[in-house]
């Protein structure tokens, strides 16, 4: 189903349970390439079509993939082919992710660039680089990566940008490597912890300095594990905001509240009273949410992959807020879909002005993007009258079963199939 229907102005009320990060998960079943006759269990894995097209990658390169519920096993043979078919490969930047432990484990590797959003430049530099300074040979030609290497061998690795994807494919890599790998200037996100924990359980001894270094020490083999992927926490913010802007009361469950501090800060700057109790944040009714500037960052910082939702709560804000977009290019496509919604955004390279109304009317929109398409969602449901979000195959990437949950909270939502 391409499109959602929306009725809106109802403010939500009630209680969902976060679902396993795809941004965690995606790294981690990479992770499984590693093992030579081994296997890897993984809980909390989330349904979605990233996660699928990652499974039929990895079952493309010759593991055993199969999923009961939440669970997924990944059974990898002795023998593994070592090149991505390219159809996959396009389809999803996180693909990229295959590339270290490939090499790590078989000597070569050929991976297709990736594809994914279209959410501005974001090349794999940072992964080649420091795979050519751990003894990697690299080529590209024709579209496709062509790594090779006897073994990889510790180095010390500097990252020009604490990129996250960098840091797992050089994580990945370093498990296998000879000798001791150490990367400074890493992402700091919290999948980042998560992969670590996977690793660690595979029998690598990795060592997370909190100061944005790691260090690994590289073993000849790893062993199976069972482990689970942590709480999606832009999924956990996305449902918060949607009970903030529908002036409703939601509960977000299993959620790790240092992963969404800085939502957290922003929502208690705006005006909203919320609560924090163990593992579930609750939002409550607000009057009308006041302004705030804000700047994307990497983790600890204000996520790029909440700048889209929160734009859509801003909108309503009142008085003039300020995003700042630090990460990602070409971020802000989803103002003009907006704007068509009665908000008043006007946006000037990497930043946007936001001149907050008093209501939303519901329009006709499109998702140019995965976060895009959920702030378009919440924009609906907080609109007067009846909002289409279409090309909701990008929304499907990374939210499970949203449909269902949006109407457990009690919205009026309903999918159907794009007629165009």
């Amino acid at each position: 189903m391409n499109v959602m229907r929306i009725q809106g102005g109802i403010p939500l009320r009630g209680t969902v349970r976060t679902q396993g990060a795809k941004n965690a998960a995606l790294p981690v079943m990479a992770a499984c390439l590693l093992l030579k006759g081994g296997t890897l269990a993984l809980d909390n894995v989330p349904d979605l079509c990233d996660v699928s097209t990652m499974m039929e990658l990895l079952g493309a390169l010759g593991v055993e993939v199969a999923r009961e519920e939440d669970r997924v096993l990944l059974n990898v043979p002795e023998d593994i082919a070592w090149e991505a078919p390219e159809h996959l490969v396009r389809k999803m930047r996180a693909s990229s992710l295959a590339l270290g432990p490939l090499l790590a484990r078989g000597g070569r590797a050929a991976l297709p660039l990736p594809g994914g959003c279209s959410i501005g430049s974001r090349p794999i530099d940072l992964h080649l680089k420091g795979l050519v300074q751990m003894g990697a040979k690299i080529e590209i030609r024709n579209g496709v990566v062509h790594a090779a290497a006897d073994r990889l061998r510790g180095r010390r690795i500097y990252l020009d940008f604490p990129s996250v994807g960098a840091t797992e494919n050089l994580m990945m890599a370093a498990a296998l490597a000879q000798g001791e790998t150490i990367i400074e200037n890493i992402a700091r996100e919290p999948e980042i912890d998560n992969l670590a924990v996977v690793l660690r359980s595979m029998g690598v001894p990795i060592d997370m300095e909190g100061t944005g270094c790691v260090r690994i020490k590289g073993v000849e083999e790893v062993r199976s594990c069972r482990e689970r992927v942590i709480p999606d926490r832009i999924e956990a913010c996305t449902y918060l905001l949607a009970g903030v802007m529908t002036g409703g009361r939601v509960t977000v469950e299993d959620v790790i509240p240092a992963h969404i501090d800085s939502l957290l800060a922003k929502l208690e700057e705006v005006g909203v009273r919320f609560a924090v109790n163990g593992s579930a944040v609750t939002v409550f009714p607000a009057d009308r949410l006041q302004s705030v500037s804000l700047k994307t960052m990497p983790f600890p910082g204000f996520p790029t992959d909440l700048q889209p939702q929160m734009a859509a709560a801003l909108s309503l804000a009142e008085g003039t807020s300020v995003i700042e977009e630090s990460v990602f290019q070409a971020r802000f496509l989803y103002a003009a879909e907006l704007n068509r919604m009665g908000a008043d955004i006007r946006v000037k390279g990497d930043t946007a002005v936001i001149s907050g109304v008093e209501r939303l009317s519901g329009a006709n929109v499109k998702a140019t993007d995965l976060r895009a398409g959920a702030a378009l969602i919440l924009a609906g449901l907080a609109a007067q009258g009846r909002t289409q979000v279409e090309d909701m195959v990008h929304v499907w990437r990374g939210y499970e079963a949203i449909d269902v949950k949006l109407r457990s909270l009690g919205a009026q939502v309903e999918l159907a199939e794009d007629v165009r």
